[in-house]
């Protein structure tokens, strides 16, 4: 018997008109840094694009007309380990579809699905194959959006892959796949990893088997040419060390300033768009500032942190180990250099070539997305 906030309790967006003002306020009295006359992008985000886009985040943008948007995915809460947690659950009309559990990134929240859940739940309405279909459940990470917030630390990627066991079992899913990129390619083995005997396969949108300075004595001649030219394009502000630093200290400026917000989170969007001059060109604007405005309204710039912060070692992170017992797929793989690596920890049955994208992948070419996942999971389901 659950009580009533373990049940499973109905929720809607409603940012109280006060917050939005408040925005809009703080916006119009901005006290701009100065740049180097002469200076690009080579420094970070300009003044210039900032400005401009500061000021159509305050006068143009439709928060309203987005946050219905939103409200059109069926959305709920539910406590787990004391903890409210919030999640999209949209069920396919299709009969046998698989339950599949999505898992977004930081900086991102939910909102890095909204375009590919309607094509995984409906695939008949998008001229797709509808055996290949998903009933799809998209939890805000603790610390994100209207999550609630880690009240202690230790909130790790296997902790979050713990809870989504918890909530995938309280919806009446005992099998299922899971998907997530960036934050969510290290929770998906974490689930098959906890719970192999529940989790048919994880599809992850790249990285397993990047090599560190570990993997370089193992490597051919080849392979060494290939590490070399990795370490001149693994370049930009590493969140990484920022976040195992000092979170809290940066997180001041973040929740005081929208525009510090907005800075730090195109700049870091801009960075996970390296085949784009800037991330705008590839993800919608009004997608880019959703995603922001929720970070705003949220307040959640120090506590979406926190489990990067408790996942974070002194090299980073670390690929789970022993994911050998459910099966692997990835979107943007990479070279054999990758794969060799990725396999020494992973059951790979999919590794595709040609697939193109950046970080955030879902968000920048969504039906390529979900094509890729449906080729996976046809493959294990």
């Amino acid at each position: 018997m659950t009580n009533d906030r373990t049940a499973v309790r109905p929720f809607r967006i409603d940012i109280a008109q006060a917050d939005l003002d408040d925005l809009h306020d703080r916006l119009s009295r901005t006290r701009w840094s100065a740049q180097l006359p002469g200076s690009g992008r080579d420094r970070g985000v300009p003044v210039a694009y900032l400005r401009e886009l500061a000021a159509y985040w305050r006068t143009e943008f439709d928060w309203r007309a987005q946050e219905a948007a939103l409200n059109e995915f069926p959305q709920f809460i539910t406590e787990i380990d004391g903890l409210d947690v919030h999640f999209v659950h949209v069920r396919s009309p299709e009969p046998d579809a698989v339950p599949l559990i999505l898992t977004h990134g930081w900086p991102n929240t939910f909102v890095e699905f909204t375009k590919t859940i309607g094509p995984l739940t409906d695939p008949r309405k998008y001229g797709l194959d509808p055996a290949q279909a998903f009933h799809v459940v998209v939890p805000s990470v603790p610390g994100f959006a209207f999550s609630a917030a880690p009240r202690e630390t230790g909130m790790t990627p296997r902790r979050v892959a713990e809870m989504w066991l918890v909530l995938m079992d309280r919806l009446g899913y005992r099998r299922f796949g899971a998907q997530g990129g960036d934050l969510g390619a290290y929770v998906g083995p974490e689930l098959a990893i906890a719970a192999p005997d529940r989790v048919l396969g994880v599809h992850i949108d790249g990285g397993v088997g990047m090599p560190s300075a570990a993997d370089v004595p193992t490597m051919t001649p080849d392979e060494r040419a290939e590490w070399d030219l990795m370490q001149q394009w693994m370049t930009g502000v590493n969140h990484h060390t920022l976040l195992h630093a000092a979170p809290q200290t940066f997180a001041h400026a973040w929740t005081d300033s929208p525009v510090g917000l907005l800075g730090w989170l195109m700049h870091k969007f801009n960075e996970f768009a390296p085949l784009a001059e800037q991330a705008e060109d590839v993800i919608d604007r009004d997608h880019l500032l959703t995603n922001i405005s929720l970070y705003w309204f949220t307040n959640t710039a120090a506590s979406s942190s926190w489990p990067m912060y408790n996942g974070l070692g002194d090299n980073g992170f670390a690929w789970p180990k022993g994911q050998k017992l459910v099966p692997t797929g990835v979107y943007g793989g990479g070279s054999a250099l990758m794969l060799r690596l990725a396999q020494r920890d992973n059951d790979i049955v999919h590794w595709p070539e040609g697939n193109t994208g950046n970080h955030f992948v879902a968000m920048e070419l969504p039906l390529m997305h979900v094509a890729d996942i449906r080729a996976f999971f046809a493959k294990v389901r």
